[in-house]
């Protein structure tokens, strides 16, 4: 008995939200949309695990390579934007690379005379700690601290002028025995070198590179895949962009709050906290130990204490309650909590590589779920229309 041919169903938008999925039947032996979805899905899973294995047994060329494909993930859109400006792709990733080499020189100028300028505060700190809190140890907590115990640490900010001032050389010396006696330090320095290389000729060659790649995709199967990678793409740089944003904006806060604090390193604090919350509660609770710390070198009261409290629980607070909803909203669904078991998990596996792999491999993980989730809701077998 013959069966009437009816049109194929047009693509759709899935009830639970997400992009269309297209209801494709196996006809003829060829794979539908929903088997291409599949195999898409197996495809990438596959892929990830081979890539973080091989890149985890090349730990030097691992580093190099994530980081050049992370700047040049990071800077494309800038480079994208300002290439027809300048007179193309060349023009513009130089003109970047010029800015950022600026940028970081300028920062090296401005932050290294300030950290060595609180490195050099820290023994006559020791030493007016050592008079000030023995005595109000033994005033809070009716003890009588023994007399070389408060001797030793009188001395400890005697010798701590010193050390300091045999730091530079001695730091030198280390460096240069390791860069003579270790190849694999040695490798390392130089992978880093050549990261802005890498990065720059991938900007150059990016559209280029990934039109070979498409160019790869079965021919009628094309468009679907890539939507998919259209998908990955935009919870990744959902995330990167939204992160970045937040990073920038929690880092002004920060600096504002710590500068009006009157404490010296208030950029740098304030961009450690700021960029650091891309690991959720890791880079805060760093920032607020460096503001202690800072805190403690530069005390002048009691208000300073508030202000830098203060400063925490407001800026946690508008990341929450405002900046995170608004710049990144639910366009990546990567929560805190699932961040740091992804990182904790790759890097446990893959060691310094799964660390910085773990929140791409998670954007691609999450597309790669939803993807057959919705394949999954709009099967026969989860309806149960289909049984014959």
């Amino acid at each position: 008995m013959s069966r009437k041919r009816g049109k194929a169903p047009a693509s759709q938008e899935h009830p639970a939200g997400g992009a269309a999925v297209e209801p494709g039947p196996v006809r003829g032996g060829r794979w539908g949309a929903a088997q291409v979805d599949v195999a898409w899905a197996a495809a990438m899973v596959a892929g990830l695990l081979a890539a973080l294995l091989l890149l985890s047994l090349t730990h030097g060329v691992a580093i190099t390579l994530s980081l050049a494909l992370a700047v040049t993930y990071v800077l494309n859109p800038v480079v994208s934007w300002l290439a027809p400006r300048v007179g193309g792709r060349a023009a513009a990733t130089s003109a970047v690379f010029v800015a950022l080499v600026l940028a970081v020189a300028g920062a090296v100028v401005l932050l290294v005379p300030a950290l060595w300028g609180q490195a050099e505060k820290l023994p006559a700190f020791v030493v007016t700690a050592s008079r000030s809190l023995v005595p109000r140890v033994e005033e809070w907590f009716g003890v009588s601290v023994p007399e070389f115990l408060e001797r030793r640490v009188g001395e400890l900010g005697a010798d701590a002028s010193g050390v300091l001032q045999d730091m530079g050389p001695s730091v030198a010396k280390v460096a240069a025995r390791l860069a003579s006696n270790t190849a694999g330090v040695l490798a390392t320095a130089v992978g880093l070198l050549v990261v802005p290389v890498i990065a720059f000729f991938l900007l150059v060659d990016y559209p280029q590179l990934l039109e070979r790649m498409a160019g790869l995709f079965p021919r009628r199967h094309e468009p679907q895949l890539r939507r998919r990678f259209s998908e990955v793409d935009a919870v990744l740089s959902a995330f990167v962009r939204g992160q970045l944003t937040v990073g920038a904006l929690l880092s002004v806060l920060y600096g504002v709050g710590l500068w009006v604090a009157r404490l010296e390193l208030a950029i740098v604090i304030g961009l450690v906290a700021g960029f650091g919350n891309m690991v959720p509660y890791v880079g805060t609770a760093l920032g607020a130990l460096l503001a202690l710390f800072g805190l403690v070198l530069a005390w002048q009261g009691p208000w300073q204490l508030a202000v830098v409290v203060g400063t925490f629980l407001v800026a946690q607070a508008l990341e929450g309650l405002v900046i995170t909803p608004r710049v990144v909203g639910d366009k990546v669904g990567l929560s805190p909590v699932v961040v740091i078991v992804a990182v904790l998990a790759f890097g446990e596996l893959f060691g310094f590589v799964g660390v910085l792999l773990a929140v791409p491999a998670s954007a691609v993980l999450k597309v790669v779920g939803t993807v057959v989730l919705r394949r999954y809701q709009d099967s026969a077998a989860f309806r149960g229309d289909g049984a014959a």
